[in-house]
């Protein structure tokens, strides 16, 4: 099997079992090894450290697998793997109140570039990498084995395969795809979720928890819930005795959606909710400026930092975005907000809600920290893997 070995000094992260080798920490490869292969690491004394595939195209040269000398990767090792997973989530799939959940969360399960979500009958992949890429058959055989699903649809249409050198691809790996939307339950509510077109791969499981905890503040009042998608938290948030809700969100699909799941749970969107289409921004500022007022407000943008050079730029908007939504709430009001851009600290996140109260001129208690959902575990040696955080703040 080919080599890769280390520059001096830069093997501590490897002991401490990071799944992660970045270009700069390499000296030298076998010429012999292809991209996708998966090679030998060794320290720059010729220790052995462990064995993962590579991808020299990446500024993640290696992704580990394993740091057993004895260890092969074969099928063997991927099916160990897909069923330490699934019996992960043992929990949950033994729960009929609840048919939508993540099976396979990538290095925290270690299976670093493979994503697998469960959606009823469906099961869901992203194959983020070059060498999840090279064992995607595989990888479906098994879970079409282990999961018996009616089909396996594809997702992997996102930034980070171009990475890798690889272009987005949607399509079928296993069965067939569903017709249409897929009715799913959350804790006994109800669903559509579009497997082949939505976000993600189809719905924002990793807030299944949290729209729970933030829906028992919301009983009889009226909550914006921004950047709203198909509408998790406003379906939450009737079920839960709120008195009126608004979507508000750029995609008058999303919206249209969202009113579907409102019915589909039996509440009436034209006398219950209200819908909205419009840049977050610019709508709060025009709610602002014509004196607004919520009971709740629900932040769940999307990602705004997606590299280091980022960051500065998406503290400014989580600022602005958080600063507005403290003027539309009621003294006494709660607010829920979200940051999954994972380069945006927890502790940043804070301060960053922090200042925006200070320029609001309000007082925000901290009632509750939130995070994802633990079919979303966070792996000890990989913090990167806990990337979304969130913050329930009473505003004065």
């Amino acid at each position: 099997m080919p080599t890769l070995t280390l520059h001096p000094g830069r093997d501590k992260s490897l002991r401490n079992r990071h799944p992660w080798v970045f270009s700069g920490a390499v000296a030298r490869v076998d010429r012999s090894a292809r991209d996708g292969d998966v090679v030998e690491v060794h320290a720059a004394d010729g220790r052995w450290l462990a064995r993962g595939y590579l991808n020299r195209r990446s500024q993640i040269q290696v992704r580990l697998l394993t740091w057993d000398p004895d260890e092969a990767i074969d099928g063997g090792f991927w099916r160990r793997r897909l069923e330490r997973a699934l019996a992960g989530r043992a929990a949950l799939a033994a729960d009929g109140r609840t048919t939508a959940y993540r099976l396979v969360h990538a290095e925290s399960d270690g299976l670093p570039g493979l994503v697998v979500d469960r959606y009823g009958d469906w099961l869901a992949v992203q194959a983020l990498t070059l060498g999840i890429e090279q064992v995607k058959p595989l990888i479906a055989a098994l879970l079409a084995e282990l999961c018996r699903p009616a089909g396996i649809v594809e997702r992997s249409d996102v930034d980070v395969r171009e990475k890798e050198g690889l272009p987005p691809h949607v399509g079928v790996l296993h069965g067939r795809a569903p017709a249409g939307p897929v009715e799913v339950l959350e804790h006994g509510l109800r669903f559509w979720v579009d497997l082949m077109a939505g976000q993600k791969t189809g719905f924002y499981l990793d807030q299944r928890e949290n729209r729970r905890r933030v829906a028992a503040y919301c009983a009889g009042g009226e909550v914006l819930n921004a950047f709203s998608y198909t509408g998790g938290f406003a379906v939450y948030a009737l079920a839960a005795g709120a008195r009126r809700v608004v979507n508000l969100d750029s995609s008058a699909e999303a919206l249209a959606l969202a009113e579907r799941n409102l019915a589909l749970n039996g509440f009436d969107p034209a006398a219950q909710a209200e819908a909205v289409a419009g840049d977050v921004f610019t709508v709060l500022r025009e709610w602002r400026a014509a004196g607004r007022r919520f009971d709740a407000v629900v932040l769940d943008p999307p990602k705004f930092a997606h590299t280091q050079a980022q960051v500065e730029r998406a503290a400014r908007a989580y600022k602005d975005i958080n600063l507005l939504a403290m003027q539309l709430l009621r003294p006494g009001g709660v607010l829920a907000t979200f940051s999954c851009s994972g380069l945006v600290s927890a502790d940043l996140f804070q301060k960053i809600v922090f200042a925006a109260a200070v320029d609001a001129g309000r007082d925000a208690q901290v009632l509750e920290r939130l995070s994802q959902g633990p079919d979303h575990p966070v792996l000890l040696t990989f913090p990167e893997g806990e990337y979304l955080k969130g913050l329930l703040c009473r505003v004065w």
